[in-house]
């Protein structure tokens, strides 16, 4: 099974999700309609509203719920966009200009809080307390996993746990959220519940981890990003982490330089170091590991086409390219 027929198989359900985006996306101040319609239907993958697709299914739901629910984690993630390229001072994303390069930083740090908001609305119109609870510890999370990178920005100082903490956060907290979302809909047991949030969590630190990989190593036509962003944010990622921890002194004294100025010594002195100590396989492998435990989290669970799905779905957050 290819990422493509994992599409194809959910396709009429993401058409739904779609449907409900257009609709809750509505808002009589013009501006907030423009902003919101660039950045929602600019690409991305829409890979963490499948989640809660694919893991309703994986307990049977036949309801609508999952369709709202993932809606209103696409406009989470959507909201932590806008305001990340506003901290990042990010230009590019997905190919396109950011929206805070075409609208400016204050319309897009407001334009975020509306759709935050606005997820909040959809999700009580869902009358479950339980997905209430899960979505607003998730957002409280992501927001102390901004800050965290935030701290850690410019710091050479900074440990391989203290990153993963930090991408746990910020990250893979909505990927976990995610599939909880789709446990508690098909009213699966807490054992069940816990089994696919493990999935979850452990699929968006691959995720994660491959981005950060793929900011010294992808193709920005890909990515959709600018090779060294990273870098130039002064964001202690886990390639220059090994890479300080492995290399030779002089090598180490080069990355801790680069992170302390944002690169400004140079982005191919810091690639050739990293190639050198490995630092690239080192995140990879990392990166797989952290699917190897999603995956065998929900080995119990019930064999099904949607089971197979999300099985698919971590081997593409290691083996894709963008």
């Amino acid at each position: 099974m290819s990422i493509d027929s994992v599409r194809n198989f959910i396709a009429q359900d993401m058409s739904a999700v779609d449907e409900v985006i257009r609709q809750k996306l509505y808002s009589q101040v013009a501006l907030i309609r423009q902003i919101s319609e660039y950045i929602i239907n600019n690409g991305g993958k829409r890979l963490r509203p499948a989640l809660v697709i694919l893991s309703a299914g994986v307990f049977g739901y036949t309801g609508k719920h999952h369709h709202q629910l993932a809606a209103v984690v696409e406009f989470i993630h959507t909201a932590t966009l806008l305001h990340d390229d506003v901290v990042d001072e990010s230009a590019l994303r997905r190919n396109n200009a950011t929206a805070n390069a075409l609208f400016g930083n204050a319309a897009s740090v407001l334009v975020g809080d509306f759709l935050y908001s606005r997820a909040f609305q959809m999700m009580v119109e869902v009358n479950s307390m339980r997905v209430m609870q899960v979505l607003a510890d998730a957002t409280n999370v992501i927001a102390e996993g901004e800050v965290l990178q935030l701290l850690n920005c410019r710091d050479p100082n900074v440990e391989e746990d203290n990153y993963l903490r930090v991408i746990r956060y910020k990250t893979a907290k909505l990927f976990e959220a995610a599939t909880r979302l789709g446990a508690i809909l098909g009213n699966a047991t807490e054992e069940e519940e816990n089994a696919i949030a493990v999935y979850g969590m452990h699929l968006g630190t691959a995720f994660q981890l491959i981005d950060d990989l793929l900011d010294y190593s992808g193709d920005h036509q890909d990515t959709g990003k600018n090779l060294g962003d990273d870098l130039a944010e002064g964001k202690p990622t886990l390639p220059l982490i090994y890479a300080m921890r492995t290399g030779s002194p002089e090598q180490t004294s080069v990355i801790r330089k680069a992170i302390e100025t944002g690169g400004e010594s140079g982005f191919d002195s810091i690639l050739t170091i990293i190639e050198e100590t490995g630092a690239l396989n080192y995140a990879k492998q990392r990166a797989y590991h952290e699917v190897e435990i999603a995956a065998k989290a929900i080995s119990q669970l019930r064999d099904s086409h949607y089971k197979n799905c999300l099985l698919q779905l971590a081997e593409f957050s290691v083996t894709r390219n963008y």
